[in-house]
């Protein structure tokens, strides 16, 4: 009997037959020539072992690819976060310009932090803003804020070694981080530029961002704008610029410091030159085009003068708020300041100050020049801007000197006094004060308009002790000096302080027919649309001075510059006015003079009060004054001052006999109008005080 596999145990039922040992001996199986046997069962296992392996490769990449993903979101949303909400999100409000003109609407300044006016894409040539585009952003109008061909190239560009580290900003990325962030290099705030980028792009068209970029980017030297910068370093408007200096200011915001075209030109012309070829490259300009702004450079053109303009400028700042109040947006300051008046007022100052000033110790100066009806014309307040900004024209208090007798001539004859009534010039004591004329000598009995004539101090100390010193100083306030006076009888000669556009202003009252003026230079106020926000009002004072007294009291000025101390300085065919001034200590020099047309003061000295080397009021600031008016007047009609000349006044006026022992003083006029005084020894400290030492 036999048992089949059937009968066997169950654990042994289905287990394989094994193949009889002579069967697998008789018939072995077959293996190819690289030793494997046949079949392929080995080849399929390899197989999937291999695509097992790429799967798997395949399934951790995208794991980590999911996980990178996921960390840059979360970095993204995380800085994203430190941003305002995106629907509260709005552009910052550029800074104001105030844009201040001369009257005949040149730009004398700009003030604000900017340094220049918004303009618009409509208002300046195409070629700029498509300069801007060529060297910083040429995908500009293809991207989507950020641009990832322009990084990708950047990084090659780069990786190779060519032209130098190159970034990947687009300019709306530049404009992200001039509008709403630091400029500081760091990887969040770059995440926060590119979604800032990603928001203005979808808030803004191209132009409005292009615009926008235009106005905000920095160009050096304060200047933030094509406007500003195009004022800065040409000298005109935006509007104007040519294609070479556009391509210079677009080649300048990669590094304003360094290729500043005032400070590195060769620098700069080098870039502007990269623009040029980028833009003819991109079809913004032809070749011809090109050729020709590569053959003519753009220059800087040399600033001259001492930048006097710009104490004008302040000025207006510092009353401009009394009219508008705060400024919210750019507006336009038109001013009464005559432009080539204020450029020959700084000229002769500053050349009389360059030509002498050393040799007479004289650092410092001053001019104002007003219209009669108290326009100011020209203002200068210091030798050189850049050196000092100080306005010495509207802020120094210096003392007059002789310059403030006609106060006291005009009360007198508005107390019942005419230019013939005589006074005794002749050696004076009044408790104690014991006033001299320059010139050591005495005339003896002589008219009010001689002693004006020739700055008598005696015969002026014998009147304010008439007339007292309140009522000089009701006198002085009612034509415009505002700074406190000191009530004492050495007020005749000038020995309280006032600024030379208060005596400018006062002295603009004999020339105007006796109406008092405060002086203005702010015309009109307008803003970027046109809407007037102040225009001046003709309004004047009234009558200060009365007709009589008035062609007395110009008929007195009159015989100064006709015989006295102002004699050197007439302006031919005109009826003019004027008196020179001198302290005691030489500490300061004053000419303030009028015609119909023009009121002009001139004041030398030092910041510091130090002596100059005997300047009189008739000496350099009496030349200063005579050559700028002189040029001032040049074809102009004369016209006679106002209310004429007094006609009871002598046709010769007396200039009395000086006594044997005189001594004549060493600057060129007849006489001086220095105030010399001698004091009593009990008042010595006194007038120590008074006059400096």
């Amino acid at each position: 009997m036999r048992l089949s596999p059937d009968d066997r145990p169950s654990r042994f039922r289905n287990a394989p037959e094994r193949p009889e040992p002579s069967r697998q001996l008789r018939n072995p199986p077959k293996r190819d020539k690289r030793g494997s046997s046949g079949g392929g069962g080995g080849g399929k296992r390899r197989g999937r072992r291999r695509r097992s392996l790429l799967g798997g490769l395949f399934y951790w990449s995208m794991v980590l690819g999911l996980w990178c993903v996921i960390g840059v979101g979360g970095l993204i949303a995380y800085h994203a976060a430190q941003l305002p909400p995106i629907n509260q999100l709005t552009v910052p409000k550029r800074p104001p310009n105030i844009a201040i003109l001369a009257a005949d609407g040149s730009l004398l300044a700009n003030r604000g932090e900017t340094g220049g006016r918004t303009v618009t894409i409509g208002e300046i040539p195409p070629y700029l803003p498509k300069a801007f585009v060529a060297i910083e952003d040429r995908r500009f109008y293809e991207h989507f804020g950020i641009d990832p061909v322009g990084i990708s190239r950047a990084v090659v560009n780069n990786l190779r070694g060519r032209g130098g580290v190159q970034g990947g900003s687009t300019l709306t990325q530049q404009l992200a981080k001039n509008l709403f962030l630091t400029q500081e290099r760091t990887a969040a705030r770059k995440i926060q530029e590119a979604i800032l980028a990603l928001w203005l792009e979808r808030t803004y068209t191209k132009d409005q961002i292009l615009e926008l970029y235009l106005n905000r980017v920095y160009f050096g030297s304060g200047a933030y704008g094509v406007e500003a910068a195009a004022q800065r370093y040409f000298n005109k408007s935006a509007r104007s610029v040519t294609i070479a200096e556009a391509a210079m200011l677009a080649g300048l915001v990669q590094a304003p410091s360094r290729l500043a075209p005032n400070r590195n030109p060769d620098l700069a012309e080098k870039r502007a030159q990269l623009v040029i070829a980028a833009m003819a490259d991109q079809g913004f300009i032809t070749q011809a085009a090109a050729k020709t702004a590569l053959t003519a450079p753009a220059e800087v053109p040399e600033r001259v003068g001492a930048g006097s303009v710009n104490y004008a400028a302040d000025y207006v700042m510092d009353v401009l708020d009394d009219f508008i109040g705060a400024v919210e947006g750019d507006v336009t300051v038109l001013t009464t300041i005559d432009s080539k008046l204020q450029a020959s007022a700084e000229t002769t100052l500053v050349d009389a100050l360059s030509a002498q000033g050393s040799k007479l110790n004289a650092s410092q100066g001053a001019v104002v020049s007003l219209a009669p009806d108290g326009a100011i014309r020209a203002l200068i307040g210091g030798r050189d801007y850049t050196k000092s900004q100080f306005n010495r024209a509207t802020a120094a208090r210096r003392q007059p000197g002789s310059s403030f007798k006609p106060f006291v001539y005009l009360t007198a004859l508005e107390k019942g006094m005419t230019p013939d009534t005589i006074r005794d010039d002749a050696p004076v004591s009044i408790k104690g004060w014991e006033p001299e004329n320059y010139s050591r000598s005495y005339r003896g009995p002589v008219t009010l308009a001689t002693a004006m004539q020739h700055s008598l101090n005696t015969v002026a100390a014998r009147l304010i002790q008439e007339v007292t010193p309140k009522e000089v100083i009701r006198t002085a306030q009612r034509l415009g000096i505002t700074s406190a006076l000191q009530p004492n009888l050495s007020l005749a000669l000038g020995t309280s302080e006032v600024t030379p556009l208060e005596m400018t202003a006062a002295y603009a009252t004999f020339a105007n027919g006796g109406q008092s003026v405060l002086p203005y230079v702010i015309r009109e106020v307008r803003q970027t649309n046109g809407k007037v926000v102040y225009a001046r009002k003709a309004a004047g004072l009234g009558q200060v001075i009365q007709p009589q007294q008035l062609a007395m009291i110009n008929t007195m000025f009159n015989g100064v510059m006709n015989g006295g101390t102002g004699s050197k300085f007439n302006i031919q065919g005109w009826q003019v006015g004027g008196k020179s001034g001198t302290t005691q200590d030489y500490g300061d020099a004053w000419f303030v003079g009028f015609t119909a047309k023009l009121v002009t003061a001139v004041w030398v000295g030092n910041d510091d009060n130090s002596k100059m080397k005997r300047v009189t009021g008739a000496g350099l600031p009496g030349e200063i004054w005579g050559k700028y008016m002189k040029a001032a007047h040049v074809g102009a009609q004369p016209i006679p001052l106002p209310g004429g000349l007094w006609q009871g006044a002598p046709r010769q006026l007396d200039q009395g006999a000086p006594v044997a022992d005189a001594r004549q003083p060493e600057a060129p006029p007849p006489t001086s109008d220095r105030a010399w005084v001698r004091p009593a020894p009990q008042e010595k400290n006194f007038f120590e005080r008074l006059f400096g030492g």
